[in-house]
């Protein structure tokens, strides 16, 4: 079992987001072992408080000042109001868990205003899977804690897929034409790391824009996806200005996406590869907080690189290539950048083992990024 590197509060009550899948109910049951676990996946205890949410008074003992747990919170989010009861009348400190944000957005849903603090869980990161990181296979499976340490994660990734489209989509009745969604999703992997045309996937999925539309929101409510926003530092008319498009997991890109007739299996790794640094930063970003906005930057003339962090500690550059040994050319698009902003630390991040200067700019070796990510961002 691997040891999660997030720092959640210590006094304070907050939710705890993130993917099915990714550890949270086992951190919590590991780090939490006095706490009063309520885990609302479980049938007779749902029903129970949805019938009568204030029967979770019953629950917590009188003088009680330990954590109250409340596991997959969007099955009940009715259940706030009391939460919210129990925080200001008797300081109790909650734990709200959960796989989608979808029901919590909801209007009428008491988020608590401030009450409780957020918290996000990510796949496993290089650094937390230690010795037991090997890149090609982060890059084939992704780094989903079963995926990784399952005999067969190939099968494990489909009984995911298939999982979150029955228990999260259907389930929740998220859409009316489950198999619409499901070739959505098959043509949303072709859309992994571009910048997003609903029009495109509308016409190549066969369903409706503006369907579509509601399938991305969708995505992103359940924490399935995610967008990175375009650079706008200067904004300019011949900057691209669409978001670019990620599952959360490459693992789940790699699952959802189907063999490519004709294409090449290094251009899929190499979009494979920009998708592991970038969950990588999200992760680290948010545990040892360093406060970066993350974006990407491209021009219409087609010169684009990867990332751009910005914030208190600095402003950076990265540029990810699939390739082993770099030619002139790759460096031609973080030179262009850094004539708009020659205050910017530019970084390239390639498949090599040496790392080295080349001019202004910082030459690393992805493994050795994503072990220690920290030392350089």
């Amino acid at each position: 079992m691997y040891k999660r590197k997030l720092k959640p509060p210590l006094h304070q009550s907050y939710f705890l987001l993130g993917p099915r899948g990714v550890g949270k109910s086992t951190f919590l049951k590991q780090h939490y072992k006095k706490s009063i676990y309520i885990d609302l996946l479980h049938s007779k205890e749902l029903r129970e408080l949805l019938a009568f949410p204030e029967n979770l008074e019953k629950k917590i003992p009188s003088g009680f000042k330990g954590w109250v747990i409340l596991d997959e919170i969007q099955k009940h989010p009715i259940l706030l109001n009391e939460v919210h009861r129990f925080i200001e009348d008797k300081k109790i400190k909650f734990i709200l868990s959960g796989s989608s944000a979808r029901k919590l957005r909801a209007p009428q849903v008491n988020l608590l205003a401030g009450r409780a603090l957020n918290q996000k869980m990510y796949p496993l990161t290089a650094e937390e899977l230690g010795k037991d990181f090997k890149l090609l296979r982060s890059l084939k499976y992704g780094h989903i804690p079963q995926a990784y340490t399952n005999l067969t994660p190939k099968k494990f990734l489909s009984s995911y897929v298939d999982l979150y489209i029955q228990g999260e989509i259907q389930q929740e009745r998220m859409t009316q034409n489950l198999s619409n969604f499901v070739r959505f999703l098959e043509v949303a992997s072709f859309s992994q790391g571009s910048p997003l045309s609903l029009t495109n996937v509308s016409r190549k999925s066969g369903v409706k824009r503006k369907t579509v539309e509601n399938y991305f929101s969708i995505l992103e409510d359940t924490l399935f996806s995610y967008r990175l926003k375009p650079f706008q530092k200067r904004a300019k008319r011949h900057f691209v200005q669409k978001h670019k498009f990620y599952f959360f997991d490459v693992g789940i890109f790699q699952e959802l996406r189907p063999s490519d007739i004709g294409s090449h299996s290094s251009d899929r790794l190499g979009i494979a590869l920009e998708s592991l640094v970038l969950q990588e930063i999200r992760a680290q970003n948010e545990y040892k907080e360093l406060g970066y906005d993350l974006s990407y930057w491209r021009t219409h003339s087609g010169r684009e690189v990867d990332f751009i962090l910005s914030g208190a500690r600095g402003f950076k550059a990265l540029e990810i290539k699939y390739k082993k040994k770099l030619a002139p050319k790759d460096f031609l698009d973080l030179e262009s950048f850094q004539k708009e902003h020659p205050e910017c630390e530019l970084f390239m991040i390639y498949l090599g083992k040496a790392s080295y200067p080349k001019d202004d700019i910082r030459v690393i070796s992805v493994e050795k990024f994503l072990r220690s990510m920290t030392d350089f961002i």
